[in-house]
């Protein structure tokens, strides 16, 4: 499977643009926005990939039945995921299900998506959210993120 350590953390907020705020000023942190990825679940996303952060706030209208709400509502803001990169994302999962871990749900961009949506910093884009939560507190994701070799120089 080939982990690679942690790749991000997902964080849940309730106001998307004062936490973009607090960490930018915090860490320097340089936010790209990525609700496309999110409105499907009602909620709106921001990636602060040199920082390893990803933000996640309720949609407006969305507060009480988004992916979020309950995390929200139980525990207010925090780390819900935490994201391992990994070099073989189907190793990884046959791994976590061997362990007795299902999975939730996945992500797997074409590269037109990751040029249009990620502005091209990928060659390859897959994610694994495996259901953690009772047993780690918190969600694991295996992200199989391949950088384009132009962005590694």
């Amino acid at each position: 499977m080939g982990l690679k350590g942690v790749n991000r953390i997902m964080i849940a907020v309730h106001d998307l643009e004062r936490s973009k705020k607090l960490y930018e000023e915090l860490l320097g942190a340089t936010f790209l926005d990525a609700n496309w990825t999110g409105e499907p679940f009602g909620i709106h996303v921001a990636i602060a990939w040199d920082a390893g952060i990803e933000l996640c706030a309720p949609m407006p209208g969305r507060e009480t039945d988004s992916v979020i709400s309950w995390f929200l509502a139980t525990r207010s803001e925090g780390i819900m995921s935490v994201f391992f990169g990994v070099s073989d994302g189907e190793a990884a999962l046959e791994r976590s299900a061997a362990a007795g871990y299902t999975c939730s749900h996945t992500l797997d961009y074409t590269q037109a998506e990751i040029d249009e949506h990620l502005g091209g910093l990928f060659s390859r884009y897959q994610e694994f959210n495996i259901d953690t939560g009772q047993r780690c507190g918190f969600a694991v994701s295996l992200a199989r993120i391949e950088e384009k070799a132009s962005q590694m120089a």
